[in-house]
């Protein structure tokens, strides 16, 4: 005896199967999607269409969004990352370095030398510059004394850098105070007319740790600044 089957549920029953097909295939897709991923990410090279002897754009892109997406990080990854020291300190030597360690205090003209005048010691050089010129530190050190001085009308002493005192006097802005670290070429003050003075200018001299003064012309000339001679 012969059944017969209704087209409508022959169609329905054919539909269900093509769904059901249909879901197979893609959860197969997703599951290839996923291995690829995780291979991705172990071997970048192991996807299709990658070629290790030539690099495709959007094969590359493709690759990285793969490993994007993994589930975990290389152990290289997650280390600190430092910097040794003496790398990071390597450009601060530098330019300490490069900057100069003496400088001329101003550039006017030096006009009397050190020694004996009018029957006194003249116990430094003295440069000659219109009032306000700004007076440079000659090395590093640090500010000892800023203030009123006796015939200089107001001074700047600085402990040197080789552990000599330099003199700045007759100065009229002092702009350095007392402890200040200082480098060499710091404006510390300016050029000035004070005390016994017949003209605007700067008196410099160089006292040994005993206090005891020095020729500045030598001790710079060995440090590389050279002044000249004044004519006298």
């Amino acid at each position: 005896m012969f059944v017969t089957v209704p087209l409508s549920f022959r169609r329905g029953a054919t539909r269900s199967r093509r769904n059901r097909s249909t879901t197979r295939a893609v959860a197969v897709a997703a599951v290839v999607s996923a291995s690829l991923g995780v291979l991705a990410a172990a071997d970048p090279n192991a996807l299709p269409g990658v070629n290790t002897g030539k690099t495709d754009q959007s094969t590359t892109d493709s690759a990285s969004a793969a490993v994007a997406f993994t589930a975990f990080t290389l152990p290289e990854a997650q280390m600190p990352q430092t910097v040794p020291d003496a790398v990071v300190w390597e450009p601060n030597r530098l330019a300490a370095e490069a900057r100069p360690r003496t400088v001329r205090p101003i550039a006017g003209v030096l006009t009397s030398n050190f020694g004996m005048r009018w029957g006194a010691l003249h116990a430094g050089l003295d440069f000659a510059d219109s009032i306000g010129t700004p007076i440079a530190a000659v090395t590093d050190g640090t500010v000892i004394e800023a203030g009123p001085a006796s015939g200089f009308g107001l001074w700047v002493r600085v402990q040197q850098d080789d552990g000599t005192i330099g003199v700045y006097g007759h100065v009229n802005d002092i702009l350095a105070t007392v402890g200040q670290q200082v480098r060499a070429g710091d404006v510390i003050a300016t050029v000035g007319n004070r005390g016994f003075s017949t003209g605007p200018h700067l008196h410099y001299e160089v006292h040994q740790g005993n206090g005891a003064p020095i020729d500045p012309m030598p001790w710079l000339g060995a440090r590389g600044i050279a002044v000249g001679i004044a004519a006298e």
